[in-house]
């Protein structure tokens, strides 16, 4: 049996073209803009914390698994099985 561990796996993922997500500016960075409204910036991959963050680094990585050769169990979707 053998697993893998992905460091910063959910910073793989994709946003869908339909999806449009602002968060506040990071701390380090300007808060306001000069009229004194506050900075919102656009996220454009998915980071730790978000809500979508886990869905969308599955919708990139079972195709791989699949593609690759992999089993996905009906039983369980979240694992694979590969023999040779």
């Amino acid at each position: 049996m053998r697993r893998w561990d992905f460091v910063a796996a959910y910073l793989q993922g994709e946003l869908g073209q339909d999806e449009v997500v602002y968060c506040h500016a990071p701390p380090g960075y300007a808060t306001t803009r000069a009229d004194g409204r506050p900075r919102i910036c656009r996220i454009e991959k998915p980071i730790y914390g978000m809500i979508q963050a886990g869905r969308r680094w599955q919708r990139s990585l079972f195709p791989w698994l699949l593609d690759f050769g992999f089993t996905q169990f009906e039983s369980d979707p979240c694992v694979f099985t590969m023999t040779k």
